[in-house]
């Protein structure tokens, strides 16, 4: 296992609530990929491999990842089993952040669970499956797959309330939503993050970053690699070239490099690719590549 002496930096959740901030290294990794093992029912079922699972988590620790992203309806339940099974007890410095808002149906499907009852259900089994006795950030899983939906969520988001003031949860994230969404959720509890769709091709979300920016509050993007197919651009590539590294690693370095609240959470399931994926945070993109990258999604941005 090999030591990274660089993850790009720290951020502190939650810097506005005395006595309960944590501070993470803006590369993280997230945990989704250890469940599953064929292409028709992703995210479903155990690994192929338990032990090579164990092995990627226990490596991306040792090189000092300290922000692990989850749910306990990846599987379901299978992924915060292995990482409990890997990590428990935890290191002191170790957030992780887990998700709630959704369930799976018998066929893998992925389905919605916002009710009160669930959302309270949905933390005792994240406490249970992690073996924690409060989960330290939870993200409220909202919207399409893709995309915000303009969609009540005050019944879900102060159960979420309630359970903080109970003490099962330390701070509370948003993922798939508006700006507006925030706006209206602020006035119910803190926000400590936002979990959006974004990447250097798909860039919608670009006001709303610099905006969580100067209000402290971390940006993670899911689908930073273009999600089950990889992003692909001729660009993308030539900049690879050029720094000698892969067109992934400079897809997550141009992250890192896009916005000081940024934090990345790429995924995989290879102990090489997770080597790979760590090792971007010490790549240092040059202002005339970053400025060929950006023109990759410039036709596709939404209007502000």
């Amino acid at each position: 296992m090999r030591e990274q002496k660089n993850l790009s930096g720290r951020f502190t959740f939650g810097g506005t609530s005395a006595g309960t901030s944590l501070i993470v290294n803006r590369m993280g990794y997230g945990a989704m990929q250890l469940a599953g093992q064929d292409g028709e029912k992703r995210v479903w079922g155990p690994p192929r491999d338990v032990p090579g699972a164990i092995a990627v988590l226990r490596e991306a620790v040792a090189s000092g990842v300290n922000h692990i992203d989850t749910s306990d309806f990846y599987g379901p339940h299978v992924t915060n089993q292995i990482i409990k099974q890997a990590l428990h007890p935890y290191p002191d410095d170790l957030v992780i952040v887990t998700k709630v808002g959704g369930r799976r149906g018998a066929d893998g499907s992925w389905l919605h669970a916002r009710s009160r009852q669930e959302i309270i259900d949905a933390v005792h089994d994240n406490l249970r499956n992690l073996g924690l006795d409060a989960l330290q950030v939870v993200n409220l899983r909202l919207g399409g797959f893709a995309a915000p939906e303009d969609e009540p969520f005050e019944e879900p988001l102060s159960a979420l309330a309630e359970l903080k003031h109970q003490g099962l949860v330390q701070h509370i994230g948003l993922s798939t939503v508006s700006p507006a969404q925030l706006a209206d959720a602020r006035a119910i509890t803190e926000i400590v993050c936002i979990q959006n769709l974004y990447n250097v091709a798909q860039r919608g979300d670009d006001p709303f970053i610099d905006d969580l920016a100067t209000q402290g509050i971390a940006y993670v993007p899911y689908f930073p690699l273009g999600g089950f197919s990889p992003l692909q651009s001729a660009a993308l590539e030539a900049a690879a070239a050029s720094l000698r590294a892969t067109p992934m690693q400079v897809a997550l370095a141009w992250l890192l490099q896009r916005a000081p609240n940024m934090l990345l959470i790429p995924g995989t399931s290879s102990i090489g690719h997770l080597r790979e994926n760590l090792a971007a945070a010490t790549l240092e993109i040059p202002p005339e590549t970053i400025a060929e990258l950006d023109q990759i999604a410039n036709s596709a941005r939404r209007p502000t």
